[in-house]
């Protein structure tokens, strides 16, 4: 039997963040507000050469 997910066409990363996403906009005010700060995500790249780090990138913003 083929999960509901993959016969949408989802990967299951993709199937848990819609998922958490209804979750966190279910609940009430206060408890969704910490929610949503707690699903917010930052990444960040910086190459290292001879043993020195290079200039920090930004590569994800949360724009959901």
């Amino acid at each position: 039997m083929v999960a509901a997910w993959k016969t949408a066409g989802l990967t299951y990363n993709k199937y848990l963040a819609i998922a958490a996403r209804v979750v966190r906009r279910s609940l009430k005010d206060q408890p969704r507000l910490a929610a949503e700060r707690r699903g917010q995500m930052e990444l960040k790249f910086a190459k290292w050469e001879n043993g020195k780090q290079g200039d920090m990138k930004q590569l994800s913003t949360q724009g959901q």
